[in-house]
C-alpha cells in the first residue's frame, strides 16, 4: 500500500510524526507532502522528529487569506497526488491543509484517512475555521481514526458507518511520550532550554501561556493580557509567554505586556522546548487544542480561554476548565489554581496512552 501523509502546520507535524515512523517501521511505502501552511514552526518539528518531506509546496505567505491559501493548496496538491499516485492519503485534524487535500484526493478518487477525526463543537464560528474544516474532512474521508468515545459518537450521530471508524486515542500522546523520553536523557542538551534555565526563576510558580485563535484576536487577547497583568503582581509567580508569530497576536501582546513585572515574553519555541516548559509549569493558560490533550499526561491543570471546546473529555475529567475571555474569570481561575491545586486524583489521560499510532498501523496492515 502506497501512503501519502499530508500536513502543513506544526501541530499536524507533531501528531503525524509517530504515525510516519510506525508506517516506515512496518515496511509501508510512505511519502510526506508538506504544504508549509506554517513554515518556521513546521521546520522545527520536522528536524526534531527526523522527517524529510518528499514534497514541499512552501505555500506560506504573509497575511494570506483563507480563500487564497485554500486555492493554493487545492491547485498545488493536485500535481503531487498525480505524481505520487497513493492508494491512501492521510490527513490530520482540522486545518485548511487537511480539508483541501481531502477534497483534492476525493476529486481524484483516492481514499482518504482522517487522523484525529470526529472532534466537534457544532458551532461553525468557534473554533474558526477549524470546526468546518473538520466537518468537511469527515464528509470526504473513507477511514476515520478517532481519539475518544465522544469523537466516535459524534461521527455515528452523523451517520458515518461504524465499520469505517477506528478509535485509537490521540497520536499527540505518542509524540509527547517520545519527546519526554528523549529530552529526559542525561546527555540531551538543547541550547534553548539551557538559555531558559538562566532566565526563569526556580523559586516561583510558572504560569505558561499560549494564544493564537482567530476568534480571540484583539478583544480576547486584550482581556487575557489584562488578566495576566493582575496575576503578575504576585511575588510567587512568573508568567512565561511564548508569543505566536501572527502579527495580530504580537501587536496586542507586546503593546500591553512588554516590560511588566514577572512577565517573560519570548519568541515561539521549538516543540521539545515547549514540552520542557510544560513540565516546569504549575499551570497552563491556552486556547490550543493539543495542549489540552498533552497536559493531563504531565499532571498540569489547563485553563482554556475559549467559550467552547471540541475536547470535552478533559473538561469532564477535571483536567481542563473553560474560562472564555472574560478577564475577571481568567484572573480568578488562575488565582484559584495557584492557591489550591494539589494534583489530580485520577491521572488517567482521557486522550490516550501512547498506542494510537500503532493501532492505526495495525489497522492498515490488516487492510493491506
Amino acid at each position: 500500500m502506497k501512503i501519502l501523509l499530508c500536513f502543513g502546520t506544526r501541530p499536524e507535524a507533531i501528531k503525524m510524526a509517530p504515525v510516519f515512523h510506525k508506517l516506515k517501521d512496518k515496511g509501508f511505502e510512505v511519502k510526506i507532502c508538506v504544504t508549509a501552511q506554517h513554515r518556521e514552526m513546521l521546520d522545527q518539528v520536522l528536524l526534531f522528529f527526523e522527517i524529510k518531506p518528499d514534497f514541499d509546496l512552501n505555500l506560506m505567505q504573509p497575511n494570506q487569506t483563507l480563500n487564497g491559501l485554500s486555492a493554493s493548496i487545492l491547485s498545488n496538491i493536485d500535481v503531487v497526488l498525480q505524481e505520487a499516485k497513493p492508494d491512501l492519503v492521510l490527513v490530520h485534524g482540522d486545518t485548511t491543509t487537511s480539508s483541501m487535500v481531502a477534497l483534492a484526493a476525493f476529486h481524484l478518487g483516492i481514499k482518504i484517512g482522517h487522523v484525529e477525526a470526529g472532534l466537534r463543537t457544532y458551532n461553525k464560528k468557534a473554533p474558526f475555521p477549524e470546526e468546518m474544516n473538520r466537518q468537511i474532512t469527515s464528509k470526504l474521508a473513507d477511514i476515520h481514526f478517532t481519539p475518544t468515545n465522544e469523537a466516535t459518537q459524534n461521527l455515528l450521530n452523523e451517520n458515518i458507518p461504524h465499520k469505517n471508524i477506528l478509535q485509537t486515542g490521540n497520536t499527540v500522546i505518542d509524540a509527547l511520550l517520545w519527546t519526554t523520553e528523549k529530552i529526559g536523557k542525561l546527555d540531551y542538551i538543547h541550547p534553548e532550554i539551557e538559555s531558559l534555565k538562566k532566565i526563569i526563576p526556580q523559586n516561583k510558580k510558572i504560569v505558561l501561556v499560549t494564544a493564537h485563535r482567530r476568534e480571540n484576536f484583539e478583544l480576547g487577547l486584550k482581556n487575557l493580557s489584562e488578566a495576566l497583568i493582575a496575576i503578575s503582581q504576585r511575588e510567587d509567580v512568573v508568567i512565561v509567554y511564548p508569543v505566536h508569530l501572527n502579527p495580530n497576536v504580537t501587536k496586542t501582546v507586546y503593546n500591553l505586556l512588554s516590560g511588566k513585572t514577572n512577565m517573560l515574553l519570548i519568541p515561539p519555541v521549538s516543540y521539545p522546548v515547549f514540552v520542557w516548559l510544560m513540565q516546569q509549569s504549575f499551570l497552563i493558560v491556552t486556547d490550543s487544542g493539543g495542549i489540552q490533550e498533552e497536559a493531563p499526561s504531565l499532571g498540569k491543570p489547563v485553563l482554556v480561554t475559549r467559550e467552547v471546546s471540541e475536547r470535552p473529555e478533559g473538561v469532564k475529567a477535571g483536567f481542563s476548565t473553560l474560562v472564555g475571555t472574560d478577564k475577571i474569570k481568567i484572573s480568578n481561575a488562575i488565582q484559584e489554581i495557584l492557591n489550591n491545586f494539589k494534583g489530580f486524583e485520577n491521572s488517567t489521560n482521557p486522550y490516550g496512552n501512547g498506542a494510537a499510532s500503532q493501532k492505526i498501523v495495525d489497522y492498515l496492515l490488516n487492510k493491506n
